[in-house]
């Protein structure tokens, strides 16, 4: 994979600290030197990092930092609304840069998730949920499948075990 599919620029990075500086100075927190590497390191990827890759990631740059401390950031960052977590069944949370609607494909072979726009899906009426007593924030969609490498694989596989037999 290449880096183009897989990080963004600096502007995006450089635009995500402003609004983690001007959120810290709003609601009165400190803008620490944690906060400040765990969302220099979560920015630019597009690849869904675990709180555990951010915390490699970051303990690089803060040698001693604690897991503990990149987790408590992560959540201050959903918090905050500057970055979402997602979950998936079977998976543990990922973390992403919030930046719209936008939804989710999952590779149930390889574990990798993607994000994709629909213009359709943004026409979609959710149904009435106030009935249940639940109020909607935000919602999206997520498709679970092979992905493109995963589906080459498994051709690739099943011509050798066809071409063995």
């Amino acid at each position: 994979m290449n880096s183009r599919s897989t990080q963004r620029g600096d502007r995006e990075v450089e635009s995500a600290l402003g609004r983690l500086e001007e959120a810290c100075r709003e609601r009165g927190l400190p803008m620490t030197v944690q906060r400040r590497a765990v969302l220099e390191a979560l920015a630019p990827r597009l690849d869904h990092p675990s709180a555990d890759h951010l915390f490699e990631a970051v303990s690089r740059r803060l040698p001693g930092i604690s897991r503990t401390t990149v987790y408590r950031v992560l959540e201050t960052l959903v918090e905050l609304g500057l970055a979402s977590r997602i979950s998936h069944p079977g998976g543990g949370a990922r973390f992403e840069l919030r930046r719209g609607r936008h939804h989710h494909l999952h590779c149930i072979r390889c574990g990798c998730v993607k994000d994709f726009r629909s213009p359709a899906l943004e026409t979609v009426e959710l149904p009435r949920l106030a009935a249940y007593g639940f109020q909607v924030e935000d919602w999206s969609m997520h498709v679970t499948g092979l992905c493109a490498d995963c589906r080459v694989r498994s051709r690739r596989t099943r011509k050798s075990k066809i071409s063995n037999s």
